[in-house]
């Protein structure tokens, strides 16, 4: 995407429609390409062991695959699949499993598609809030990283129940408060560059799901293996990462990215967000 007049960049984070979403993540997609050097779009799950942020992606994604025990899956849908980079990375291990990746941004699935033909990997242009799939027809619906972006968050919960078979599991990997709040743009200052979602906190992601009939199994919060190493690998990176992303953004983007990234590791500090991993069934 070409550099846009910073005053669309603000609105389409204000307004938060299906198409500034998009937008948006047009533009900021390329940002995390350029700092983590892959195309899974994730914070990634940082241990002592990793190596970098496109390892700490492929943690999160394992994390994910073993949480929804993919080995009894038949069909997964994949919703928010950005690139459909995990689905590439899940098939590698489980390329009997049929995986439909949804997505509303048409240019992410265009990127996928030589990929996504070599892997056997379905593809479908949708919002998440009203999918054209059948009912009862998934046993697996994965949103990684993605449902803090759905609006109304209970409309796409409500589509997971309708399509999920019997005893078929969701599993939301999601940045969350971790108490109700209602801090708004102003209050949030800049982490909204790099935490741009609609910020809905952990009771709220809980009760949807419990209201909408489906069950919680099993909860996991992995905030701490999340935004800190993330801001502090940026940090110990900065100088490099910084000239990377000046060959395509303008140098205010950097300085706001920087800013926000502390600004998120001191929000994880003080528990005011953390990241769930949300295990429901039907």
């Amino acid at each position: 995407m070409n550099n846009p007049n910073p005053i669309d960049v603000i609105l389409w984070t204000v307004r938060r429609s299906e198409g500034d979403v998009v937008n948006l993540y047009n533009y900021l997609a390329g940002l995390m390409q350029v700092s983590t050097g892959g195309n899974f779009l994730n914070f990634g799950y940082w241990d002592k062991t990793t190596k970098g942020p496109v390892d700490a992606q492929t943690n999160l994604c394992d994390m994910v695959k073993n949480m929804a025990h993919f080995d009894e899956a038949e069909h997964i849908l994949d919703v928010g699949s950005g690139f459909s980079e995990p689905a590439f990375f899940w098939k590698k291990t489980h390329p009997n499993v049929i995986i439909t990746c949804v997505n509303i941004n048409s240019s992410q699935l265009k990127h996928a598609n030589t990929q996504a033909c070599i892997h056997g990997i379905n593809l479908l242009n949708s919002t998440a809030v009203k999918i054209p799939i059948s009912d009862e027809s998934c046993d697996r619906i994965i949103a990684l990283e993605s449902a803090q972006h759905f609006r109304p968050i209970e409309d796409f919960i409500s589509e997971a129940r309708r399509i999920l078979k019997k005893d078929g599991l969701a599993i939301l990997a999601i940045p969350v408060l971790s108490k109700p709040s209602k801090m708004n743009i102003t209050k949030i200052g800049i982490l909204k560059f790099t935490w741009s979602s609609e910020h809905y906190d952990i009771e709220t992601i809980k009760k949807t799901i419990q209201n909408v009939g489906l069950k919680i199994t099993e909860i996991k919060f992995i905030g701490s293996n999340v935004y800190l190493p993330l801001t502090d690998y940026y940090i110990q990176n900065r100088q490099f990462l910084r000239s990377e992303i000046l060959k395509r953004y303008p140098s205010y983007v950097e300085k706001i990215l920087f800013r926000s990234m502390l600004k998120m590791k001191q929000a994880a500090m003080d528990h005011t967000i953390e990241y769930a991993l949300v295990k429901c069934t039907k």
